[in-house]
């Protein structure tokens, strides 16, 4: 074992795994004690990561799956893994009475623990083949948490999201095949190294394209998001928050990698990952808007902020030297959206554990007179809209300021700006849907009257106190990074940007300076006109009792998954696996047959009882010997199919 510094950063990845383990033999025989057990493991994993700021810490196993395990604690890792540990915590925390009353609560304790030293080993990587180790785990030990309610709905969302998880790790596995074979190492640095002595690095785009698939897919990027909506929306709130927070992410951070480590100031990569992060942003943002289940709104608008992040990443590429802005949006917005969804799902798991309802026909009304969770929400509401004074904005800023600059540099060299201006408009007009959105559950939930009696399911308070300080303390997080990014936001962003290949800002940014302002005043003007022009226009109307109804418009033919994906991945994907695989079976029986023929008719001949239906025994007189019938002419058969096959294959 080669051991570089200290243990923590194994102690971060594999200590919550043994926790989870330990804990679920406790949880055989308290419950109590297992929930405590499982905040105690939570809480020091949190602390093991707070050991490693200001450190640069490294850990490196040879003998584990050939090419070994290898970590790093620097910088942006450092930052997520701090921010894992906190998320973890709180939601544990906030797990114990969110599932009072559950079934399965102790394989969801194991599992979730097991999930959060999976992230931790992703977070904390220094090669593709580590992070993809853990990549794979993590996906595994999710998909219990997704299934845990075991519903007919949820063990289905269960299995598209492992679906999708699967044949994108599958992808990626073939693209770092390639990557090693290619260049020899799967090491970030030494890949960095490699790269930057490539004059030309559209040989990799394949492979780049290969590798990205699998970080594509699980952080939700269109067209693999399918899995998205209703993981987040039937897995229990607290298991949403980590999907949003945290899984999601490790998508995200991989499309990181690639884009700072193998593509690294490239252009057409660039341009690449704005298509699909534009895509993404505006899907996910309509997805919203047209949506009336609380949580399946939060997890479209999910979708639609990783497509913010996506256009970060793609400008960090595209602007090159000049990525100062766009790399340190990027790493902020990825922070703050984990700040903001936790808010957001912890809160809507307080209207679940009461109503166990999330239609807002159903659940309209709920907080009217509840002024905590209000202004909790409402805090949450403003962040992600990207409001002044508040920790989106920040981030949102920074990533619309790196579009602008942009456009400045064609503007200064002669050229067009059409498609960039484009971007731009496109840019805040997804900024506008995220308000309109947000505005509709809040006005639902906190502000119209429900004239049916709600069904309260929950005992006694709504929330417990302790569950009320820790979503106080997390929504007053959000207006302090806001109104402090200097002191806050702007000192993270410096120390995880080096990750990307990027520096901090050459000045201060002036965040409230009108010409950074106007860009949240245009979404802001975009969000109030969608909202009253087309939400409670279109997507609303009064029934005959004068009261509002929600109306879900979303056209039932645009369902990718149930038109597109599960006949593909159910229908023609199994039955060309099928038919390969019956070739591939028929084949070897024609090549056994075509062995024991030679075999048999050799001087060493020897009987071969006559059950087997590629022979038939006849006797000579002298000597019992097996003529070969049937087997040799389907061998013929089969062997001429495969060769078509692999012909056709070539040709094409």
């Amino acid at each position: 074992m080669d051991i570089n510094n200290s243990i923590i950063l194994p102690f971060l990845v594999f200590f919550p795994m043994l926790g989870g383990i330990i804990g679920y033999i406790i949880g055989r025989k308290n419950k109590n004690a297992r929930d405590y057990w499982a905040m105690l493991v939570t809480l020091l994993t949190f602390g093991a990561s707070l050991l490693l700021i200001g450190k640069e810490e490294a850990f490196h196993e040879t003998g584990i799956c050939g090419l070994g395990l290898l970590f790093a604690g620097d910088g942006l890792q450092v930052i997520l893994a701090v921010l894992t540990g906190a998320i973890w915590f709180i939601t544990t925390i906030y797990s114990k009475e969110y599932f009072q009353q559950d079934r399965n609560r102790n394989r969801y304790y194991l599992f979730m623990l097991l999930t959060e030293g999976a992230t931790m080993g992703i977070f904390l990587s220094a090669d593709f083949f580590t992070t993809f180790i853990f990549f794979e785990i993590m996906s595994f030990t999710s998909f219990v948490m997704v299934m845990h309610d075991e519903t007919k709905e949820a063990i289905r969302a269960a299995h598209t999201y492992l679906a999708v998880a699967v044949l994108g790790g599958l992808v990626t596995l073939m693209g770092l095949f390639m990557l090693y074979q290619k260049t020899g190492t799967l090491q970030m640095d030494l890949l960095q190294q490699f790269m930057a002595q490539q004059t030309d690095k559209s040989a990799f785009y394949g492979i780049g394209v290969l590798v990205f698939f699998g970080f594509a897919a699980k952080a939700g990027l269109f067209p693999l998001h399918i899995w998205l909506p209703n993981a987040y929306t039937l897995a229990p709130a607290p298991a949403s928050a980590l999907l949003s927070c945290l899984l999601t992410k490790t998508g995200v951070f991989g499309i990181m990698m690639i884009t700072a480590k193998i593509f690294f100031h490239d252009a057409p990569w660039g341009n690449f990952m704005l298509i699909l992060g534009m895509i993404t942003m505006l899907m996910g943002a309509i997805l919203a808007l047209f949506s009336i289940n609380l949580k399946r709104t939060l997890a479209c608008s999910s979708m639609s902020q990783i497509g913010f992040m996506m256009v970060g990443i793609a400008m960090q590429g595209i602007l090159g030297e000049h990525n100062a802005l766009a790399a340190s949006g990027t790493l902020l917005h990825f922070i703050n959206h984990s700040m903001l969804k936790l808010v957001l799902f912890l809160s809507a798991g307080v209207v679940f554990m009461n109503l166990h309802e999330l239609d807002l026909n159903k659940i309209k009304g709920f907080g009217r007179d509840k002024l905590l969770l209000k202004v909790v929400f409402l805090m949450a509401l403003l962040g992600i809209g990207g409001i002044p004074f508040w920790n989106g904005y920040v981030s949102k800023t920074l990533l619309h300021e790196s579009i602008v600059e942009y456009i400045h540099i064609l503007e200064e060299a002669g050229q067009s700006v059409f498609y960039m201006k484009t971007v731009e408009y496109l840019f805040l007009f997804a900024g506008g849907l995220t308000l309109a959105y947000m505005t509709k559950i809040f006005v639902a939930v906190f502000v119209e009257k429900n004239s049916h009696p709600l069904p309260v399911q929950k005992q006694g308070a709504y929330l417990n106190p302790v569950n009320k300080v820790i979503l106080a303390l997390c929504a007053l997080a959000l207006p302090v990074c806001g109104m402090l990014p200097h002191l806050t936001q702007d000192r993270i962003s410096a120390v995880g940007v080096t990750f990307l290949g990027a520096h901090a800002p050459d000045h201060a940014v002036e965040y409230f300076a009108w010409v950074n302002l106007k860009g949240a005043v245009i979404s802001l003007i975009v969000g109030a006109a969608v909202y009253f022009l087309f939400v409670r226009t279109v997507l609303m109307r009064e029934n005959e009792q004068g009261e509002t109804v929600y109306l879900d418009r979303w056209p039932a033919w645009l369902n990718l998954e149930e038109k597109v994906y599960r006949p593909l991945l159910l229908g023609v994907l199994p039955f060309i696996g099928g038919f390969f695989a019956r070739l591939a079976g028929t084949l070897t029986d024609g090549f056994i047959s075509l062995l024991r023929m030679a075999i048999f008719n050799s001087d060493n001949a020897r009987v071969i009882p006559p059950e087997d239906k590629y022979f038939s025994a006849y006797t000579d007189g002298e000597t019992d010997k097996t003529v070969y019938r049937e087997g040799f002419a389907r061998s013929l058969l089969m062997i001429g199919i495969g060769l078509a096959i692999a012909m056709l294959y070539i040709l094409i």
